[in-house]
């Protein structure tokens, strides 16, 4: 199966970069995932709350490790979130454009992460699907 679909298969998500602020990505991502009916976590180490659901610092701090992870951070916060799930075991990692980090992708690649760093766009997929 491809990345993207084995992506999308995944049952739990977390969005790393999630933001209460609607006109951030980080929002637009965390909103798809949930309005497409994806059990999804927000990560956030500023933000308590987003659209009623809790965010969370950390992957280390969400009460399930996600399966796929959505990161819309800056390529330095990337890379360490990165590290955080390889720790954590997390499977799928979507990179979205602007958040990608060359060394991070390998690390992911090496301890056998499927990695979505190609500049894809999880909205536009989404947005087709709908």
């Amino acid at each position: 199966m491809p990345e993207i679909q084995q992506f999308l298969a995944a049952t739990t998500y977390a969005v790393a970069g999630a933001s209460a602020r609607t006109h951030k990505y980080g929002h637009k991502v965390f909103i798809a995932l949930l309005g497409s009916g994806r059990e999804t976590y927000p990560l956030n180490p500023i933000t308590e709350e987003i659209e009623g659901h809790k965010a969370y610092p950390k992957i280390a701090d969400l009460p399930v490790v996600p399966e796929a992870l959505s990161i819309i951070t800056p390529p330095e916060v990337t890379r360490q979130v990165i590290a955080d799930a390889i720790r954590a075991g997390v499977k799928h990692i979507w990179m979205q454009p602007g958040a990608e980090h060359y060394e991070a992708s390998q690390s992911a690649r090496e301890a056998g992460i499927n990695v979505i760093d190609d500049g894809s766009c999880i909205l536009v997929l989404l947005a087709r699907q709908s």
